[in-house]
């Protein structure tokens, strides 16, 4: 039952079948859980299609055993203290292939995007295999491309803020685990604002030592440096050139990244109460009650079970080729 009180807790927005008590902020320091080390026992997934295929789907499932969207679905933060949020991995370190929230599709299951008919695997650039942390986004935000960032001067890449997870263990895609917020990196992407943020795993067992970016710094030397470099070139194999950042690649502390997800959770809320223009984005929701974009478990799992179930067999796993861009 507590387990459940806190999947049903709200960010701002009343959840669909909680009694009005779920609704309301608890005190300041107060936990509405079981705390961080049942993070993963408050969600499932569930694969549909082959892996490595344009067919590959997954969902998301919450205690209770009922589909949820992700993206929508799940709460930004973990209790009421300030520096705790849920991440969804999409992407596990050292891994190639392109996974991200089908922002698109009813549910937002993690899906492999696709370009030109080709599955996207992100090239390995020496010395790095693949992605070098573990890569997410937080859930309940969203980067408006309408809205002008009055810090970087340009609008958002109309995504949820992805995460850059830096701790030790290498997680699962599709495990939600509870993160302590680092700092940020603002990488300019063809004149969007992708924010990216760095944080560890409060699992992690060096998580107590990281506060804010300088302790990156401190106990991963090389780290920040090696980010930086990974954002600026890992295009470049496609031929496109150098990304682009503001503050001239500086990362930002941790007041600065909360102040940046509080911006985009509000564009999320606007989103979802159809306050905004949200394009293609679907909003298809479980959980948000007084969205119009609210759905019953029954309409949920029957858009699930209209996921066709592929046989193709998919195609290779991973990129082993590696690009040197020395100069």
């Amino acid at each position: 039952m507590r387990a459940l009180l806190q999947l049903l807790r709200t960010s701002g927005i009343r959840r669909a079948g909680a009694p009005a008590v779920a609704a309301a902020r608890l005190p300041l320091g107060a936990s509405a859980g079981p705390g961080p080390r049942r993070a993963m026992a408050l969600y499932r997934t569930e694969e549909r299609g082959q892996p490595h295929s344009p067919d590959y789907r997954l969902f998301f499932k919450n205690v209770a055993g009922h589909y949820i969207s992700p993206f929508h679905d799940i709460p930004l933060k973990v209790d009421s203290q300030e520096n705790l949020f849920n991440m969804i991995v999409e992407v596990p370190r050292w891994t190639n292939a392109k996974m991200e929230i089908a922002t698109e599709e009813p549910l937002n299951p993690i899906k492999q995007d696709v370009k030109n008919g080709k599955l996207r695997y992100v090239a390995n650039i020496f010395p790095h295999k693949g992605y070098i942390w573990n890569y997410g986004a937080l859930p309940q935000t969203w980067e408006d491309p309408h809205r002008k960032d009055e810090s970087t001067d340009c609008c958002g890449d109309n995504d949820p803020i992805d995460v850059c997870e830096i701790g030790s263990k290498v997680l699962s895609r599709g495990e939600v685990v509870h993160v302590k917020i680092l700092g940020i990196l603002a990488l300019i992407d063809q004149g969007e604002t992708d924010w990216k943020l760095i944080a560890i795993n409060m699992n992690d067992p060096e998580a107590s030592k990281f506060h804010d970016i300088d302790d990156v710094r401190k106990y991963k030397p090389g780290y920040l440096e090696a980010t930086l470099n990974w954002f600026r070139f890992y295009k470049i194999p496609e031929g496109k050139p150098e990304n682009q950042f503001a503050f001239n690649g500086e990362f930002k502390n941790k007041a600065f990244a909360l102040e940046v997800i509080k911006s985009t959770h509000e564009c999320w809320k606007s989103l979802l109460m159809k306050k905004c223009d949200g394009g293609p984005i679907n909003c298809t929701n479980v959980q948000v009650c007084d969205s119009p974009f609210h759905c019953s478990q029954e309409e949920a799992r029957s858009l699930v079970e209209s996921v066709s179930l592929s046989l193709d067999k998919g195609s290779k796993e991973e990129d082993q080729v590696w690009h040197f861009l020395g100069k």
